[in-house]
């Protein structure tokens, strides 16, 4: 088995980062690759930003679907998403939907740790598309990149049970701050990679009826 992790945006060192975490993950159990989306902006922060990143990103799914078993979106708003999942038929996860479906499941609520202000409508806009709603405590930014503050106060305050990081750039700071709180910490590349080895092995994919049903 084979997955392909696309990172959207163009940064290469954050790429790697995914990647590290991805393959520490898989170990031996399969193979998993990363690239970033070609032509991609530097970053994802506005609609603008995704809409740069969708032919690269289409790309890299067209170029790869003979030879992967599914595809990983590793941004946390899930930029694309939907669209990906309708041109093929082989699984497609977002890391977003990933985490914070996964997390509804480890606790009554969940928070988001975001890592800027800008995402804060956009994390709350995703929880009430994936139906989530009831399942949110709050988003918390991290204020000057002290995400284990931000947690803390989710969990205090908020009464979060469950904390979801909300940003791939974030991948590998999950168990250094679940030990630190005592509540699960979820990475969003790990639950990806959860997700699309599962329905991969599984057989399953996205239902084709009708939403995702595309051009045929």
């Amino acid at each position: 088995m084979k997955i392909l992790i696309i990172n959207p945006n163009s940064d290469t060192a954050m790429t790697r980062v995914i990647a590290r975490t991805a393959k520490r993950y898989a170990a031996d159990d399969f193979e998993v690759a990363c690239l970033s989306a070609p032509g991609a902006p530097k970053f994802i922060e506005t609609y603008q930003d995704e809409a740069g990143a969708a032919p690269g990103m289409i790309r890299l799914v067209r170029e790869n679907e003979k030879s992967c078993d599914a595809f990983i979106v590793a941004c946390h708003c899930d930029p694309n998403l939907d669209f990906l999942k309708e041109i093929t038929d082989k699984p497609v996860v977002g890391i977003g939907e990933a985490s914070m479906k996964i997390a509804s499941m480890l606790g009554d609520i969940f928070s988001v740790i975001s890592s800027t202000g800008h995402s804060v409508p956009n994390k709350k806009a995703l929880v009430r598309k994936y139906h989530l709603r009831e399942a949110l405590a709050s988003v918390r930014v991290a204020e000057d990149g002290d995400y284990l503050k931000a947690a803390r106060a989710a969990v205090k305050e908020d009464g979060a049970e469950v904390i979801v990081l909300g940003c791939a750039g974030m991948t590998g700071l999950d168990k250094r701050l679940q030990a630190r709180l005592g509540v699960p910490v979820l990475d969003g590349v790990v639950c990806g990679l959860m997700i699309a080895s599962g329905l991969a092995r599984g057989g399953v994919s996205t239902s084709k009826v009708r939403r995702y049903a595309g051009r045929r």
